[in-house]
């Protein structure tokens, strides 16, 4: 039997995998690093800041990670975490060389879609090679059946990005690229987030990955920056959470439009270590949902926790603490490999 078996966002979970702090670090300043993550921060990649992070947030973060792995498996849930690896070690390739990221947000590079398991194309050159740290994992979900396919590696040129271009706007079609984060799963709906993390090609290559079960829905003038899981956000079938600053009526995906929609309420800044957070104050919205009646929600942000108690959900509080540092909360740090359910469609 699979032991990758997932449809949506929303159905029981029975099997997760939780990231790792450890070793996280800024990768050297590069043209991908600068075109989708800071042209809007700094005027120049000389600026960028780069280098470990500090060994309190990566101590602290760890102890958070663990505790959620703890609450899960207390669920009964399935918990599965990466071996670490030495991030600071060199990539190279014929067209440029780096050091790596983090192995914190398994959610940015693997996707999961039914019983399959994709490797997708990421943006940025430092995590070209983050999937060798889920590689003992995969390896023992291929020996259950499930499938696993990994996009064409891109080279990942200067001509990939275009920094100067509009925020949205930096990543070229030169080749498909996306992080797996661009995609949330409704049945046989995928939205798929054209940004600065995916561009057009690679919804192209994901809708021929997938084949035509599923629809593949590329949304433009969404939101320009990286991933989508804190823009929109599925609670149940039915029901989505969107963020008010990215949202609106004239951007919302078509195939969502029947769906009754909440709005988040304004998040708690919850601060951040260094120059510049990894990502805004919105990180507050993104949550887990553990089965269609239980979300977890970082314990600072009542608002959102009341909104959601008056909507049928129950809470299971916890904290990320650096997650603005890091650039990640519940869902990016997490990927739910099985759910229980089957394959729907949800239009209503």
């Amino acid at each position: 039997m699979s032991l990758v078996d997932v449809h949506n966002e929303w159905d029981p979970l029975e099997e997760i995998i939780i990231g790792t702090a450890v070793g996280a670090r800024v990768p050297r300043a590069d043209r991908s690093v600068f075109a989708v993550e800071y042209a809007g921060d700094y005027d120049s990649q000389d600026r960028i800041p780069s280098g470990a992070y500090p060994d309190r947030v990566l101590k602290e973060t760890e102890q958070e990670l663990h505790v959620l792995a703890e609450e899960l498996t207390k669920l009964g849930v399935t918990v599965r975490r990466p071996a670490a690896r030495d991030n600071a070690a060199l990539i190279r390739t014929p067209d440029w060389e780096t050091d790596g990221f983090h192995d914190y947000c398994p959610r940015d590079g693997l996707l999961t879609v039914g019983d399959t398991v994709i490797e997708t194309p990421m943006a940025l050159r430092a995590r070209f090679l983050e999937s060798l740290a889920y590689k003992d994992i995969l390896l023992d979900y291929f020996a259950s059946g499930s499938r696993w396919l990994s996009a064409p590696k891109p080279r990942l040129t200067d001509a990939s990005y275009d920094p100067q271009a509009p925020a949205g706007e930096r990543l070229t079609d030169v080749e498909p690229v996306f992080d797996a984060a661009n995609v949330l799963r409704f049945g046989t709906d995928l939205l798929y987030l054209v940004s600065d993390s995916g561009n057009e090609l690679g919804a192209k290559w994901l809708q021929s990955a997938v084949g035509d079960t599923y629809t593949v829905h590329p949304c433009r003038g969404l939101y320009a920056s990286t991933h989508v899981d804190s823009t929109i956000v599925p609670l149940r079938p039915g029901l989505v959470l969107i963020n008010p600053s990215r949202v609106n009526d004239g951007n919302m995906p078509d195939f969502l439009r029947s769906w009754e929609t909440i709005t988040c309420p304004e998040l708690v800044d919850i601060g951040f270590t260094g120059d510049k957070p990894h990502c805004s104050v919105w990180i507050g919205m993104n949550l887990l949902v553990v089965r269609p009646d239980l979300a977890v929600v970082d314990r600072r942000q009542t608002g959102l926790i009341e909104l959601l108690e008056k909507h049928g959900m129950d809470v299971l509080p916890l904290q990320l603490t650096h997650s603005r540092t890091l650039g990640g909360g519940f869902h990016c740090a997490t990927l739910d490999v099985r759910r229980t359910g089957s394959l729907e469609t949800y239009r209503f």
